[in-house]
């Protein structure tokens, strides 16, 4: 550690404060835990407010967090672009899915696509979906948690590292097959306090040191940052070439669509009684997040006015961190080291909280629409379905460990972006389609989603992500994730969703018109009464 071994007991101390709290959380929630809707829903037993407090402590991601403060540090007005995306992006969800989703759904994003088509179909489609959108968003997690210990402890072994993500993996599984979502809620909950409280003061410390002046900030981060005024202009990132143009437009209709698909974001709003709870909720996200991306421009800012960006790791994830132990004091002196360690903690429960929300949403889906649903015609036991689910999340959490470990060199926000691709293109076309468009039926929703997941990660593969951008000349380490001397990315830009997006909607609209499905078009008034009312919310209906 930075502060050296003296004050790595206290970091110590607080990462299992942090482990330790949420522990008991779990456990305590898993005494209230009494059946599938307790599982999967929390009993649907949370406030407006509540649930406000616990889609701000899912969605305030490592991502947010290290990977847009990093991005702004290294690349300034462009990453900021990440902040503005995140938060626009709720009023999709609020005006699109939040009320009409909680109103014609139980547990997961396919029973509200199932409950006017073919069963086994749209189920199939719906929970591959999920658990593809939801492993690619539990890479960055892993990836942050990697690069937090790491900075921490001074371990300097990949190996270590790998220890630590399989650690947070193991953590995140036992989470979710103990507590469900009542636990994953609490920690949500408390994990979005922590986080909002250690922003605020890092925040504050990092404005005084400016006289509260944002204007001698921005100066100082764009001098600093050795380019200039450009610092603070578009195009330092997305502006040289006619790619990096269109990439950066890819990148704002991922980000802004995305939200509205996100499995974990809409299981949320399964947890409130009622849809104005439903309404009530967002509202409240949308303050606690609107506030807390305000509070990245100046993590990201800070960290370019104070810090020597050419010692942050390649793709900036540690720039949160690195600031809050330079505004305690420095690197070497206790208040440092203090401030260092409890930025960190809260990071750390800021993952914890994330990936117990997106391994349950996974499981919860493979269970109930695969196993349940699929498998076994609707006629599963619920406690059969629990605990198919919990065997879910341990290979789910297990998947996700194998592959965050060669992630490990790409910037948390950008991995995270690649997940809200992948989640408009499959999810988004299917949702609005079903709850805006008598004539959608099974074959339109198969073939939106497939469509749409298929050619997001096809083209992700196909892309510089994964190959062919060679060495960084500064750090001399390969920034894609095959070896530097295989290239085989002919897709040029590095986010898919301007081709995979339009493609998804395309592909639901082709297979609904060559195909007729009567059945399909009349429940849609069935699913239109009861996403506008409300009424029979909490019913299963098969078809």
């Amino acid at each position: 550690m930075a502060a050296g071994t003296d004050h790595q007991g206290l970091t110590a101390i607080l990462f299992l404060a942090v482990v330790g709290l949420t522990i008991g959380i779990t456990v305590w929630a898993s005494r209230q835990t009494k059946g599938a809707a307790d599982y999967y829903a929390g009993g649907r037993s949370f406030s407006g407010f509540q649930n406000g407090l616990a889609i701000g402590g899912d969605y305030m991601s490592a991502a947010s967090f290290l990977g847009i403060s990093g991005a702004i540090a290294l690349s300034g007005y462009d990453g900021f672009l990440y902040s503005i995306g995140f938060l626009v992006a709720w009023l999709v969800a609020l005006l699109l899915v939040a009320e009409m989703l909680r109103n014609s759904g139980r547990y997961t994003m396919a029973d509200q696509l199932a409950y006017r088509m073919k069963q086994r179909p749209v189920r199939t489609a719906a929970a591959t979906s999920t658990v593809v959108v939801s492993i690619f968003y539990l890479l960055a997690q892993m990836v942050g948690a990697g690069a937090l210990v790491a900075l921490l402890l001074g371990i300097d072994s990949q190996a270590m590292i790998n220890v630590t993500i399989f650690a947070v993996g193991i953590l995140m599984v036992f989470y979710v097959t103990v507590g469900g979502m009542k636990g994953t809620t609490w920690v949500q909950i408390v994990k979005a306090v922590l986080l909002m409280a250690g922003s605020a003061l890092i925040v504050v410390l990092v404005l005084a040191k400016f006289d509260f002046n944002l204007s001698d900030l921005l100066g100082t981060a764009a001098s600093n940052s050795g380019h200039g005024s450009a610092f603070l202009e578009p195009g330092l990132k997305y502006g040289a070439t006619t790619t990096s143009k269109i990439d950066f437009l890819s990148l704002g209709i991922a980000l802004v669509l995305g939200t509205a698909g996100l499995p974990h974001i809409l299981i949320r709003f399964y947890t409130v009684p009622t849809s104005r709870d439903a309404r009530k909720s967002v509202l409240w996200a949308i303050g606690l997040i609107g506030t807390f991306y305000l509070f990245t421009l100046v993590l990201g800012f800070g960290a370019a006015a104070l810090l020597d960006t050419g010692s942050l790791d390649a793709a900036g994830n540690l720039a949160s961190p690195k600031l809050a132990e330079e505004v305690g004091g420095g690197a070497g002196s206790t208040g440092g080291a203090i401030l260092l360690a409890v930025i960190a903690a809260v990071a750390f429960a800021t993952i914890l909280a994330v990936v117990a929300g997106l391994t349950l949403t996974s499981s919860a889906s493979v269970a109930h629409d695969l196993y349940n649903s699929v498998w076994k015609k609707g006629k599963a036991s619920e406690r059969d379905e629990i605990r198919v689910a919990r065997i879910a999340a341990g290979v789910i959490g297990l998947i996700a460990i194998l592959l965050a470990i060669p992630a490990q060199k790409l910037n948390i926000a950008f991995l995270v972006a690649l997940a809200f691709a992948v989640a408009a293109s499959a999810n988004l076309p299917a949702i609005v389609y079903n709850m805006f468009w008598r004539r959608f039926n099974t074959r339109g929703a198969v073939w939106s989603i497939y469509g749409g997941l298929i050619s997001a990660v096809g083209l992700v593969f196909f892309s510089p992500v994964v190959s062919g951008k060679g060495i960084d000349p500064v750090t001399g380490k390969n920034l894609s994730l095959l070896p530097a001397d295989i290239d085989i990315s002919w897709f040029p830009l590095e986010n898919p969703g301007i081709v995979s997006i339009p493609l998804g909607f395309l592909l639901g609209y082709l297979g609904t018109i060559t195909s007729r499905e009567p059945d399909a078009e009349e429940r849609y008034t069935e699913l239109e009464v009861r996403a506008l009312t409300g009424a029979g919310a909490e019913s299963a209906v098969q078809h």
